[in-house]
């Protein structure tokens, strides 16, 4: 049974890197700074995890009274201590290496570091309420991260290669992750209503479709940019 449940948690985080590294098919990464991404991210749930004790330590929790409060909480506390946790790791860790030499490497290591988070996060759900849970998410939270980490890591890419706007770009990518990150926990956190669910589901499917619009326009920048001389 614990193997099982172990099984579903970490499938749909290494189904999803393995996705992105076999659509690196141009100059991928090596495999050892990939896992070291991966490892890094699972690692950078201590950030959010300190920041949310703290929190609740101060009586901010997903269960406060009043939608402005949900709100902050959702956004200003979820949402921006996991995404801040990872661009952490995306920024000092992957950022600076030589081996990132093309835009699509932004969302390469941005989702191997988005997977290792949602990985070690899903363990613990899974662990705590079951395999049920853990299929619920293969499907809704895991992907999620995912879609927020092609939209984090599409923005660092570009930062990468136009260092004139590379804090604006670097900061616009951070903002679109905490966005739809916030937005899709602030639904769940209001009510358990069949309406706001698909309110999330909403915003999920929304930050799919433009990771997946960021992924092709990343790849054709980055095809462009081998045949350079």
């Amino acid at each position: 049974m614990i193997l099982h449940i172990l099984a579903i948690a970490v499938a749909p985080g290494v189904a999803i890197s393995l996705l992105i590294y076999f659509l690196d098919n141009r100059d991928r990464e090596p495999a050892r700074l990939l896992i070291r991404a991966f490892l890094l991210g699972v690692l950078s749930v201590a950030f959010p995890l300190a920041v949310q004790i703290f929190a609740a330590s101060r009586g901010w929790t997903a269960s406060m009274p009043g939608l402005l409060n949900t709100a902050i909480y959702a956004f200003g506390v979820v949402g921006l201590s996991e995404e801040l946790g990872k661009f952490l790791v995306l920024r000092f860790y992957a950022y600076p290496k030589a081996e990132f030499d093309e835009p699509f490497d932004g969302i390469v290591y941005s989702v191997m570091i988005g997977m290792g988070f949602a990985t070690a996060e899903n363990i613990t759900y899974v662990a705590q309420y079951g395999i049920g849970t853990g299929l619920v998410r293969m499907f809704t939270s895991v992907p999620a991260h995912a879609a927020f980490a092609v939209l984090m890591g599409y923005y660092t890419g570009l930062a990468k290669f136009i260092p004139q706007h590379r804090g604006t770009l670097l900061i616009t990518g951070l903002f679109w992750a905490v966005l739809f990150h916030g937005a899709y926990d602030f639904f769940l956190f209001i009510g358990d209503s069949v309406y706001l669910m698909l309110a999330s589901l909403l915003c999920f499917y929304i930050a799919v479709r433009l990771s997946i619009r960021a992924i092709k326009h990343q790849r054709e920048i980055s095809r462009r940019w081998n045949k350079e001389p």
